[in-house]
């Protein structure tokens, strides 16, 4: 049950507006809110195309060919994009902590990057550092899935269409999901409860992000909390900012009663001026609260952990009470990753590594900050880490094409860590005229795991939005489609497992 639908059943929400605020700062009250449990949805894009193939890597061949095939399109030496099983800076290895690290389909051991430990070359280097240790240490901790070789048919290797896709789950172009995104239309499901003036996504960039698009609800956009704000006259006669303020928000509701455009237009100002209410008092009520959590990520110094610090904001505000707080999914960028030249392979001054680090070490943080948060919010939240399309298998002279599957990744203290899905088959004899490998559906070895799947499993088993309604043409969600019989999308499975044992991809 989500809060809102908590908050009415109990008369909570009545009771807020009768008493006010005042009333959610109240312990038990603020006890009760963080133990129902809500849960929170980080979409984390790594913008620009990531090499796939060097972020979860074949250590052996296993009953196959997949280490061979990889040393054979990735070169050593200089400019070479190899990473080793062993020597400086080794890959590191799934197999660890009790977890199977195999490729369930050939059996080869897997390791991660590893720039994915989140060191950072004076910044992040010791255990006492914030961050140490990255994703692999959240890894270890039965705390990632690694899910290999998702894509979608008729792969585009444009950044900007395959951003569509992934953005809205709609490979074929189906002009009814074309103006949406698959997370927008899960905010404007009538079940979820928001109104046009709610205010449920929110995203750190000059824009909305297309997985959030859709016309039955608000989502902000800031790159910080605190600059959510109207500029004020600052001249020596700027005694009035209050009543100007209230003058133009007076405007705005004025016209949520009128028809088309302007109530549109006034629903969205509306919106906005809730959020200049709420945003930089969440940014404050945390900066205050938490201090040295905060100065973790400034002595990092990393944007994406900077901008995983403002969600933590959010959360924070809405778990101590703050019921005017609505946002529960996110959207955070890490660019960079368009890396035609000077790639890097396992060295620490290369491209590749620093963006993992950055990656690493501030979802290590992030997770650590929540879990110090207590309500067991560290359960409570899970981030999809994803790309618009991998690279290609062979490298180039020092970097890597765009290329088609690759590996995402599904975070959090409620995950069953472990493989999800095959490895994709990178032997030069399968692969594409292009040099890509190929997406396939079906009883194929090395079946891919269609992004929509991903989705559709977070819908399904993490946010609770019923089956049907994501695989249901008329509701604007998923859509099952034709095409090529080995490209086809079969048969919609949101229920992606565990490899090894076959566990859900969230625990109960």
């Amino acid at each position: 049950m989500d809060r809102r639908r908590f908050l009415s059943r109990t008369g909570w929400l009545t009771a807020g507006a009768l008493l006010g605020p005042g009333l959610f700062s109240r312990p038990l009250v603020r006890g009760a809110l963080a133990a129902q449990g809500d849960r929170y949805l980080v979409s984390l894009v790594l913008d620009g195309g990531n090499d796939g193939l060097n972020t979860i890597v074949p250590m052996d061949d296993g009953d196959g060919s997949l280490r061979s095939d990889y040393e054979a399109a990735r070169l050593g030496g200089t400019g070479g994009l190899r990473l080793a099983v062993d020597g400086p800076n080794p890959l590191l290895p799934l197999s660890v902590a009790g977890l199977a690290g195999r490729d369930p389909n050939t059996g080869a051991e897997l390791g991660m990057h590893p720039g994915l430990a989140g060191i950072v070359p004076g910044v992040i280097e010791a255990s006492g550092d914030p961050g140490f240790g990255g994703l692999h240490a959240l890894w270890a901790a039965g705390k990632v899935a690694v899910v290999q070789g998702c894509g979608f048919p008729d792969y585009n290797l444009s950044h900007d269409e395959a951003r569509r896709v992934f953005h809205t789950a709609n490979p074929r172009g189906v002009s009814a999901l074309a103006t949406s995104g698959w997370l927008g239309r899960t905010l404007a499901r009538p079940a979820a409860g928001f109104g046009a003036t709610d205010v449920p996504g929110l995203n750190f960039r000059d824009a909305v992000a297309g997985e959030f698009r859709q016309h039955a609800t608000a989502v902000a956009a800031a790159r910080r909390l605190s600059d959510f704000t109207m500029p004020k006259d600052v001249s020596a006669y700027s005694s009035d900012n209050a009543a100007k303020l209230a003058a133009i928000e007076a405007l705005y509701a004025a016209q949520s009663s009128r028809p088309g455009p302007w109530r549109e237009l006034g629903d969205a100002g509306t919106a906005t001026f809730r959020c200049m209410d709420v945003f930089p008092a969440a940014s404050k009520l945390y900066l205050a609260d938490r201090a040295a959590w905060s100065a973790g990520y400034d002595k990092m110094g990393l944007g994406t952990g900077r901008d995983l610090r403002e969600v933590a904001k959010a959360i924070y505000a809405r778990e101590s009470g703050d019921e005017r707080v609505q946002a529960f999914a996110f959207r955070v960028d890490n660019g960079g990753y368009d890396t035609h030249s000077d790639q890097g392979g396992a060295d620490p001054a290369g491209q590749h590594w620093a963006l993992h680090a950055e990656l690493g070490a501030s979802l290590k943080h992030f997770f650590d900050d929540l879990a110090d948060m207590g309500s067991a919010l560290d359960r409570r939240v899970t981030v999809l880490v994803w790309s618009e399309f991998s690279r290609r298998v062979r490298q180039n002279d020092s970097g890597t094409d765009h290329g088609s599957q690759g590996p995402m990744f599904v975070v959090g203290g409620g995950v069953n860590g472990g493989v999800v899905g095959n490895h994709p088959n990178i032997a030069s004899s399968d692969l594409a005229s292009d040099g890509n490998t190929r997406y396939r559906q079906g009883t194929h070895d090395f079946r891919s795991t269609d992004v929509r799947d991903v989705y559709g499993t977070l819908l399904v088993q993490w946010l609770g939005v019923p089956a049907a309604a994501v695989i249901d043409p008329a509701t604007g969600m998923l859509r099952l489609d034709d095409g090529p019989p080995d490209e086809r999308w079969t048969v919609a499975n949101f229920d992606l497992r565990r490899a090894v044992d076959g566990a859900p991809l969230f625990a109960a």
